[in-house]
C-alpha cells in the first residue's frame, strides 16, 4: 500500500480526497468527538461499520484539536487493518468552512 503521511492539513485532505476518489478509492472524514464539521461530509466513528469498508479505504480521523487522533493513530491502524489511517492536523478547530481548492487545468 502507498505510504501516507500521519497528518493532513485541510488542504492536503481536500487534494488527496479529490485525487484518490478519481482512482476509485474511498476517503472518509471520521468524527471521533460527535461534533460534525460545518461544510464537510463526515461519518461518525463506528468501528463496526468502518471495519466493513473495502481494503484501501482512507480514514481521516479528527477530534477538536487533532492531538488525540494523532496519538491514537497506532490504535486505529491495529483496529482497521487494510485501511489507511490519517489524522486531520488541527482537528475541527482549524477547519475553515469556506476554504476551497482552486480548479486548475
Amino acid at each position: 500500500m502507498t505510504e501516507f503521511k500521519e497528518e493532513w492539513t485541510q488542504e492536503e485532505y481536500l487534494r488527496a480526497e479529490r485525487e484518490l476518489r478519481k482512482s476509485g478509492r474511498q476517503v472518509l472524514l471520521v468524527d471521533t468527538v460527535a461534533k460534525g464539521i460545518e461544510g464537510a461530509d463526515t461519518v461518525l466513528y463506528n468501528p463496526y461499520e468502518l471495519q466493513k469498508l473495502p481494503e484501501g479505504t482512507v480514514l481521516v480521523f479528527y477530534c477538536d484539536t487533532g492531538k488525540e487522533t494523532k496519538e491514537r493513530l497506532e490504535e486505529f491502524r491495529r483496529r482497521f487493518p487494510g485501511k489507511v489511517c490519517v489524522s486531520l492536523r488541527g482537528g475541527r478547530g482549524y477547519w475553515r468552512k469556506t476554504f476551497r481548492l482552486e480548479d486548475r487545468p
